[in-house]
């Protein structure tokens, strides 16, 4: 028998919710089609995965965090790089000396620059929870097989941005958490399919798919992206083209949840 499993990526109230403090424009209608899904073949899935984007207030990619030369905290959406921080137009309220560094070594990876966010997915939030419409279509799945859904949080290190659900953007000495989920990436790899989905394509989606690439070659022809239960954050969508791009010429496979097949 194959195995098949539903990796769900950060489908939480902040991203999925048009009330949400970062709202994901069309992730609404892509919970609806990954709850559609989780109706109609759920006796097909195996195990369903989810991932839990999970912050603190101060967080280096919060506003908190930061302040610009008149000691005021900085506004969301701010790009800020090392060169600025060096010449004094913003300052980091903890950790400077670390947090230059981690800069540095954030921008010569090339792929992210560091922008401050709104407050998300706070610890204990109603933002960090699973999307409503996705809850009730877990929760009935759990109940029907008598399998339970398995989550795995990510970000809870303030000090590092933590887009890919498998590692850390730039992972902390001594923090095992942000170094690269070997025993995730195992567990998948036990499954024939793993389809994927969740918020947002451009970001963590995109940056989970480079990490399988880069990390996990064995499990890039397992790997289907459910391509209409994604949605990019506005105007970053070029963020996510390449690797996709990438991802399908090495074997992944890309479809739309209404013509999947189990």
């Amino acid at each position: 028998m194959k195995k098949t499993a539903l990796l769900i990526i950060d489908a939480q109230f902040d991203f999925c919710n048009p009330k949400g403090t970062l709202y994901v424009p069309g992730a609404e209608k892509d919970m609806e089609r990954i709850a559609n899904l989780i109706a109609l073949d759920g006796p097909k899935i195996d195990s369903i995965f989810v991932t839990l984007d999970t912050h603190k207030v101060l967080d280096i990619a919060h506003p908190l965090f930061w302040e610009d030369q008149n000691g005021n905290t900085v506004a969301p959406f701010t790009l800020i790089t090392a060169a600025a921080v060096k010449s004094g137009k913003w300052t980091p309220r903890y950790h400077k000396e670390y947090v230059l560094e981690y800069l540095e070594k954030l921008e010569a990876q090339g792929e992210f620059k560091h922008f401050i966010w709104p407050e998300h997915c706070l610890v204990g939030s109603k933002g960090a929870s699973l999307d409503e419409t996705l809850m009730h279509a877990i929760l009935a799945w759990t109940h029907f097989t008598g399998r339970d859904y398995i989550a795995i949080s990510k970000g809870i290190n303030p000090l590092t941005e933590h887009f890919g659900v498998f590692k850390a953007q730039v992972p902390v000495a001594g923090a095992p958490e942000t170094e690269l989920d070997t025993a995730f990436l195992a567990t998948l790899e036990t499954f024939d399919t793993v389809l994927v989905a969740g918020e947002a394509r451009s970001h963590c989606v995109a940056t989970s798919i480079n990490q399988i690439l880069t990390s996990a070659p064995a499990l890039i022809p397992k790997v289907t992206i459910l391509s209409d239960c994604m949605s990019d954050v506005t105007n970053f969508g070029y963020l996510a083209d390449p690797i996709f791009e990438e991802a399908r010429e090495k074997g992944m496979t890309f479809l739309k949840a209404s013509s999947l097949i189990l």
